[in-house]
């Protein structure tokens, strides 16, 4: 593990709020100088604390303002099942997230549709036909109230 200072989580925590703020920006709000600040930002991404930068879309400005939190069971609790699942998942558009979690079913998705309809198409013709899916439940968000994901 990665020893992270003070000031690194300063760092880590105006670049979550703000991937596209400036070194200037960054550096004033930290306290360090314009070259610090850069210096520390290349170094976190270096050894992979910052993994990347990325757009945060509105899926109602997109024409999808559908998303439902997808509780998938398995049939088969072996590496190649869940292998096998996962790569079929990995090629879902609608799935923006999987999960593997511990508990009573293997994953949880989060899925973003246009609409009911097309996410019970997604439901039916795409987990509907994997063989090692057993079990699916839906959640459908009706607000988010706080969502803090880049």
């Amino acid at each position: 593990m990665t020893d992270i200072d003070r000031i690194d989580r300063k760092i880590l925590h105006e670049l979550t709020r703000n991937g596209r703020i400036s070194n200037l920006e960054l550096a004033e709000r930290i306290g360090l100088s314009p070259s610090a600040s850069l210096r520390r930002v290349a170094a976190l991404e270096r050894i992979g604390v910052i993994k990347g930068y990325r757009a945060v879309l509105d899926p109602d400005a997109m024409g999808g303002g559908f998303t439902a939190y997808v509780m998938v069971g398995l049939n088969l609790h072996t590496k190649a099942a869940q292998e096998a699942f996962e790569k079929a998942i990995s090629a879902a558009p609608e799935v923006r997230e999987c999960h593997n979690i511990t508990g009573v079913v293997e994953y949880i998705l989060r899925v973003e549709a246009a609409s009911l309809t097309a996410y019970k198409t997604f439901h039916t013709e795409v987990l509907g036909t994997l063989p090692q899916v057993s079990a699916i439940t839906s959640y459908v968000v009706m607000g988010s109230p706080k969502d803090e994901r880049a």
